[in-house]
């Protein structure tokens, strides 16, 4: 299937062209982690953390097309499941139990296009599911309010319920206990995915917490004081999975250094990466960076901070 539908891909999918009729288009939009600690293993397995997320320009393209009936999923990437297992898939499923509903209303066929790397810590799983459940909610007529779909969200992985509504928010808890600030101002981010995929759960388990620094959570004036003067303030931000994954992905200690170096007053991996991220004021000192890495082989899209994590087009 998913052959099949790259030989049918538009090079521009994200605009109202390229639309089916009758199709809704949303688009679905990455995040990056401007701040990330693990303060301590709950009870439960997982760890509890503090981390700013951020939405940015890089997103996924998805198509709500009518079908006589059911619900379908195709996707242009190799390697993404096609079936119900996909968060996507998932989050359909959910969005219909929420409303009471065991088939769908109008028969769907969602074309998802990606962009977003899988396994980078940019979220596109995430972002997919939380698109599937904007966009199909507007498609389905449900009318459910966004209260209700961000506890589904939430019920579906803790990136999830943020990516719904996008911006810059901190997540407590496990990331899912989320507290909206206001928009980060206009910042440049070059996104570095040099192709190794990191599991989340993976990283995780390689953290020690008993060998690294200290936990310690900020403040939320410490927060805010951060990001209202962010990137020049944000040299005490940082990702403590980097000490988990560095070992074995060396590149994201290779790269964040590069990219110190060449002007990005602060430069992360994002989630449990390895993609990483360098902030700056100009587009064009981005660029600069990105020619000194001079690796074709690399994704390294230039993008903006955005203040949204899902829009829907017709």
């Amino acid at each position: 299937m998913a052959t099949a539908l790259r030989a049918l891909r538009k090079p521009r999918m994200d605009v109202h062209e390229a639309l089916p009729t009758g199709a809704l288009g949303a688009r679905a939009f990455a995040k990056i982690n401007l701040h990330l600690e693990v303060l301590r293993r709950r009870p439960d397995g997982y760890h509890e953390v503090e981390t700013v997320l951020q939405s940015v320009g890089m997103y996924d393209t998805l198509h709500f097309v009518p079908r006589p009936s059911g619900l379908h999923l195709l996707c242009d990437a190799t390697g993404v499941p096609q079936d119900e297992t996909n968060l996507a898939m998932r989050a359909a499923r959910a969005l219909l139990a929420a409303a009471g509903l065991e088939a769908p209303p109008r028969g769907v066929r969602i074309d998802l296009y990606k962009t977003i790397p899988v396994a980078a810590g940019f979220a596109g799983g995430s972002a997919d599911a939380a698109a599937t459940l904007v966009g199909l909610n507007e498609f389905w007529g449900l009318a459910l309010p966004e209260p209700d779909l961000l506890r589904i969200a939430a019920s579906l992985g803790s990136d999830v319920a943020f990516c719904l509504r996008g911006g810059t928010a901190l997540g407590r808890g496990r990331g899912d206990v989320l507290e909206w600030f206001p928009a980060l101002r206009k910042t440049i981010f070059l996104l570095v995915f040099t192709g190794a995929p990191v599991q989340t759960g993976w990283a995780y388990e390689q953290l020690r917490m008993g060998l690294t620094r200290r936990s310690t959570a900020l403040s939320i004036d410490q927060l805010k004081s951060i990001l209202a003067r962010y990137p020049d303030a944000a040299r005490s931000f940082y990702n403590r999975l980097e000490d988990a994954v560095r070992p074995a992905v060396p590149v994201v200690a290779e790269i964040t250094a590069h990219l110190l170096r060449f002007g990005a007053p602060v430069a992360l991996m994002s989630g449990s990466g390895s993609g990483v991220f360098g902030a700056f004021g100009t587009v064009r000192a981005a660029e600069r960076a990105r020619d000194k890495l001079g690796r074709s082989d690399w994704r390294m899209p230039i993008v903006e901070s955005r203040s949204t994590g899902v829009e829907l087009f017709r």
